[in-house]
């Protein structure tokens, strides 16, 4: 018992890093209230563990006395100055009380009161070693799955990555290698557990400030991110240097860091975007490449009103609203995007005037008119350089009535051409 004990502690000790004197304490605590059952009502019982031999005793206070009455607390004088050469009656003599049968309770009590001190122990090197550590990037193993949670291997310790915390987008396998951001090292009922998180906005931050070395010395400043995990992030920067442009020490070298980023992020989309004070300009560049139309704030609701034409209306908007969605949790502001009405509104007025002039000469009704400017005749000189035929297509009319509509025209033109000459002469 003595050489395995002491080699348990060894063990312990050098690979699991636990104090051999925090074990010793264990057993011993362990030991006094096994041994209070095989030794009695002991007046002081203690546990006696030497941590070089792994001998185990058992030694309890008694009072010399001449005559012994209480066998549990008193000692005869002529062995207690066996012990203590100058005993005297009333003195208190330690005296050992270790059982005949102590070893085999001793061994299975050791065992178990070891075990049941590792895990405490485990448990609080986990919270001592991680409760400064939130907000950091750590690496591990996917060791396992416990319902939809991921456990992941941190080397002595496990970390669980639970459903919210993971990409929807990504896969996990057992033995995967996977880097994710530490939320929260909470100490719950069960004791200290790793919250770690791969969908977590900061841990792009965190990415970036690895990656780019401007932002780990402050130079730039990462003033914003908004992320929907696996799909796309926008992150604002910012450089108080007028000499050093932030976008470009986040994009690197042909776009090294960025791509480092990316990958990590199993090509998640990452806008990098120059943060501005002014919110219309921030709000411009959160929404690049789109082009924006027009721009009206409202300060008072917090609220941008954007305009932009038909064929960049999808591209601000995004897939599924995604766009306008992360550029108002970055900026801030409330985004309100749509089409931009003017330019259609122009182009619809001066249908009409044509169609109302056209329908005028042709004396014709306006539906007529329209359709014909619609198809491309807008004027008298245009329906007369088509042929009768190509009228009726237009209006899905009869022949013969495009022909008056034709022969209608030319007598327009005409009757113009008579008033001219009189006017002239």
């Amino acid at each position: 018992m003595n050489s395995e004990f002491i080699a348990t502690l060894d063990y312990l000790e050098r690979e699991k890093g636990i104090k051999r004197e925090i074990l010793i304490e264990a057993v011993s605590s362990a030991l006094l209230s096994a041994s209070k059952k095989a030794v009695g009502p002991a007046r002081d019982l203690r546990i006696d563990i030497n941590p070089k031999t792994g001998e185990i005793r058992a030694l309890a206070n008694q009072i010399a006395v001449e005559f012994v009455r209480d066998v549990h607390d008193e000692i005869l004088l002529s062995k207690a100055r066996k012990l203590k050469p100058d005993a005297q009656p009333g003195d208190i003599i330690e005296v050992e009380v270790t059982p005949r049968n102590f070893g085999r309770i001793a061994a299975q009590t050791a065992k178990q009161a070891i075990m049941q001190r590792i895990r405490q122990v485990e448990k609080e090197m986990i919270y001592d070693e991680f409760k400064d550590r939130a907000g950091e990037i750590v690496s591990g193993t996917v060791r396992r799955f416990e319902r939809s949670d991921v456990i992941v291997d941190l080397g002595k310790f496990e970390a669980v990555m639970p459903m919210r915390e993971r990409v929807t987008t990504e896969d996990y396998n057992i033995g995967d290698r996977i880097r994710a951001y530490v939320v929260a090292v909470e100490n719950g009922a069960r004791g200290p557990e790793i919250i770690i998180s791969r969908s977590h906005p900061n841990f792009v931050r965190r990415l970036f400030e690895v990656e780019v070395s401007e932002i780990a010395d402050r130079t730039v400043e990462i003033r914003g991110i908004a992320r929907e995990a696996g799909y796309r992030t926008k992150i604002a920067v910012f450089s108080a240097n007028d000499k050093v442009d932030p976008v470009g020490a986040c994009v690197g070298m042909r776009g090294a860091r960025v791509k480092n980023i990316v990958r990590e992020l199993n090509n998640e989309k990452v806008d990098i975007i120059r943060w501005s004070s002014d919110p219309k300009e921030f709000v411009l560049e959160a929404l690049k490449p789109a082009k924006v139309k027009s721009l009206t704030l409202d300060a008072a609701a917090k609220a941008i009103q954007i305009k932009v034409d038909e064929d960049q209306l999808s591209l601000a908007i995004g897939k599924r609203g995604q766009n306008a969605r992360l550029t108002s949790r970055l900026t801030g502001w409330e985004i309100n995007i749509e089409k931009d009405e003017s330019a259609a509104q122009v182009f619809e007025q001066r249908v009409t005037q044509a169609a109302q002039a056209l329908a005028n000469l042709l004396k014709v009704d306006e539906a007529t008119g329209r359709a014909l400017v619609k198809g491309g005749l807008a004027n008298i000189d245009g329906v007369l350089e088509v042929e009768p035929q190509d009228i009726a297509d237009i209006l899905g009319i009869e022949l013969e009535k495009a022909q008056a509509i034709h022969d209608s025209a030319r007598a327009t033109v005409a009757e113009s051409g008579k008033n001219l000459a009189t006017t002239t002469t």
